[in-house]
């Protein structure tokens, strides 16, 4: 009788690899943003991204019917969520290094907006993820687009325009 086990096992090796190699590149593009880091310089999203891979492969066989991406991506955004809470604090900025287009954001702007804008998923879904009301997401939300789209100035160069403008 022929053992089933190694054929199984290697058809869902198969299948992961697949996976990854479809969803791998937009997964580590999702952790960069998160992470605020620049694109060419980030071993934080690189740890994030190879956790909910990990992740995702131990619960392959378990998924029955569900999206393996929506699994990894809310894998990364729950460890991200975690990680960043634990080490920064509710709010930390602690960021060295390259910066990526949202570091002027805090973590759960980073989230929230990744989630909703680069990701898609719904308010509601996202609100269920974080564990907040709908309504914060959306404020939440509508303050980090308004502040990637409209980004303050830095205060040397207002001061720099004003001197230079004739009174």
């Amino acid at each position: 009788m022929v053992d089933r086990q190694p054929v199984r096992g290697e058809r869902r090796v198969r299948e992961f690899e697949a996976f990854v190699a479809g969803a791998a590149g937009r997964l580590l593009h999702a952790a960069t943003l998160l992470t605020a880091e620049a694109p060419d310089a980030n071993p934080r999203a690189r740890r994030l991204l190879t956790l909910a891979l990990a992740h995702t492969y131990a619960r392959w066989d378990r998924l029955r019917g569900e999206d393996p991406y929506d699994c990894a991506r809310e894998y990364l955004a729950t460890c991200f969520a975690h990680t960043t809470w634990h080490r920064h604090g509710a709010f930390g900025h602690a960021r060295t290094g390259p910066r990526g287009p949202l570091a002027e954001l805090t973590p759960r702007e980073r989230l929230v907006l990744v989630l909703r804008v680069y990701e898609g998923v719904a308010e509601e879904q996202t609100a269920a993820l974080l564990g907040l009301p709908a309504e914060r997401v959306q404020a939440i939300c509508d303050r980090a687009t308004a502040t990637v789209l409209h980004p303050a100035r830095p205060a040397a160069a207002g001061l720099a325009a004003a001197k230079a403008a004739p009174s």
